[in-house]
């Protein structure tokens, strides 16, 4: 039904108004007199193979959803019937903020692709903080935090500290986001010194919690084999507790789309099948290198359970969805899902 009927239809529309749409669509139907378990029933799939420990948290299964699909917390218990694993949220940020000015996302069908440049638009994290108060689901929800476009970088700290309090009562565990390509200057955290500093200054305000909250970063794909090197020698050096395995791209060079075509739609990073070589060989470097020393959550270019596999078979212990999910439709979940426990199977592995 969503790539016959559903899909045509969104993809005739601008992308951010399609995302809105769809969204107000999920909010009302999903909670609709017994469509809950209709959806629920449609989209489960459990398995015990599935399940896994990682960073101290029991996970149903190992397919979650990406930040930026639910930024503000306002779909979590709808999007639990659909069968993800972990949900994560983000990325919020002190202030609401508008984010940069539209449009800002665009499809490449033909590269099975998205570009963005948002902006960490979000309605501030104490919003979000609110609505999880409220939520009804278990699922393990995820906090991606980053810091106000007008924070200049020497002041990047105590954004991020302000986000890590709001939320802590309500995640379940915390992702440090220095790797966007939309916010001026972010990227520069991802430097040694600074992203040290910064992470050092999240895991203090940690520690000093009765129950602290697993810490990740989450990094880019163009990082060269020296910062990696870097990333690596940062996470063994503070302590945090695992990686997520890229973010979107500044590289185009692998698009099939129209040069001009992509030149006029102008900034923003590339997310998609483009990026799924990259991300993988960024999760094989690091963990091999690292000897498997951290978990790392695998996320780019996504859009089946092979896709998802090999992730896995390269270090990741975990996996995340969001464009191919905009170009599959929500039954990707239960595809990967049913996918990863027969290659388990078959080849007897453990989760």
């Amino acid at each position: 039904m969503y790539k016959s009927i559903l899909k045509p239809l969104l993809f005739k529309m601008n992308a951010e108004k399609a995302h809105h749409l769809t969204f107000a669509w999920i909010k009302r139907t999903f909670n609709l007199p017994f469509a809950r378990t209709v959806i629920q029933r449609q989209f489960a799939y459990d398995d015990p193979i599935l399940e896994r420990e990682v960073f101290g948290l029991r996970f149903k299964n190992p397919v979650g959803l990406a930040a930026g699909f639910d930024k503000d917390a306002k779909l979590i218990d709808e999007m639990d019937l659909l069968g993800f694993g972990f949900i994560e949220i983000g990325t919020l940020t002190p202030k609401p903020q508008e984010g940069n000015p539209k449009p800002r996302l665009f499809r490449l069908p033909q590269d099975l692709a998205l570009i963005n440049r948002m902006g960490f638009n979000n309605g501030g994290v104490k919003d979000a903080a609110i609505r999880l108060q409220d939520r009804k689901s278990d699922i393990i929800v995820g906090g991606n935090i980053g810091k106000n476009k007008n924070t200049p970088n020497e002041k990047a700290e105590e954004d991020y500290l302000i986000c890590f309090e709001a939320l802590y009562p309500y995640v379940d565990y915390f992702v440090v986001n220095v790797s966007s390509p939309n916010t001026p200057n972010l990227r520069d955290l991802q430097e040694k010194e600074p992203l040290k500093k910064l992470l050092l200054s999240v895991k203090k305000a940690n520690k000093r919690k009765d129950y602290p909250r697993p810490i990740l970063l989450k990094i880019a794909p163009d990082l060269t084999v020296g910062q990696l090197d870097d990333i690596i020698e940062i996470v063994m050096e503070t302590k945090i507790d695992g990686v997520i395995a890229t973010n979107t791209t500044i590289d185009r060079s692998l698009l099939k789309t129209d040069k001009g075509e992509v030149e006029a739609i102008g900034a923003g990073g590339v997310s998609g099948k483009v990026l799924a070589k990259r991300s993988t060989e960024v999760i094989r470097y690091l963990h091999s290198q690292s000897n498997g020393a951290f978990p790392i959550i695998g996320v780019g270019g996504i859009f089946s359970a092979t896709d998802a596999i090999e992730k896995l078979e390269a270090g990741a212990s975990l996996v995340q969805v969001y464009t191919g999910m905009i170009y599959e439709g929500p039954s990707l979940i239960k595809k990967i899902k049913k996918g990863i426990a027969a290659h388990y199977k078959k080849n007897k592995v453990l989760a």
